[in-house]
C-alpha cells in the first residue's frame, strides 16, 4: 500500500467520496500479487474439479464466459484506478506547487533583507572608515 494517504496535499479518509475510496479498494485488490496468486488457484480448481466429468467439462465454456465478463469489467476497473490516481498525482502536484510558491516568495523576501544589510554594512564601513557621524536611524 502505499503511503501518499499520510501526505498533508492529499485527500484521504472522510474526505473521499464512495467512488473514490472504491477506486482505491479495487486498484489496492486487483492490483496485487495476492489477487494474481488467487485468480490462478480458483482456475486450477476449476480445472482439476471439472477436467471432462464437472459440471463444466473440457473445453471450459462456463469458465470463458466468467473469464469474458472479468476481462470486460476490468477494463472499465482499470481505467477508473488510473483516473484514480491520476486525481492523486494532481493534488501532489498542486501541493507541491503552493509549498514552492510560498519558499520562493519567503527566498524574495530573504534577498531583500540581505541587500538591505548589505547597504547598512556599506553605511557602517563608510562610518567606520572615514569618522563621518551616521545619518539618523529614519534615513536607513
Amino acid at each position: 500500500m502505499s503511503v501518499w494517504h499520510h501526505h498533508p496535499g492529499v485527500r484521504s479518509g472522510a474526505h473521499l467520496t464512495l467512488g473514490e475510496r472504491s477506486a482505491d479498494v479495487m486498484r489496492n485488490g486487483m492490483g496485487s500479487w495476492p489477487f494474481v496468486f488467487s485468480a490462478l488457484g480458483f482456475l486450477t480448481i476449476w480445472m482439476v474439479y471439472n477436467g471432462r466429468h464437472g459440471f463444466d467439462p473440457y473445453p471450459f465454456i462456463l469458465l470463458n464466459l466468467v473469464l469474458s465478463c472479468l476481462a470486460a469489467m476490468q477494463g472499465a476497473i482499470l481505467l477508473i484506478a488510473a483516473k484514480r490516481s491520476d486525481t492523486i498525482a494532481s493534488e501532489l502536484a498542486k501541493h507541491t506547487f503552493d509549498i514552492d510558491q510560498e519558499s520562493l516568495a519567503i527566498t524574495v523576501q530573504i534577498h531583500d533583507l540581505a541587500k538591505r544589510i548589505d547597504a547598512l554594512a556599506e553605511i557602517i564601513h563608510l562610518h567606520v572608515a572615514s569618522d563621518t557621524p551616521l545619518p539618523p536611524a529614519a534615513a536607513l
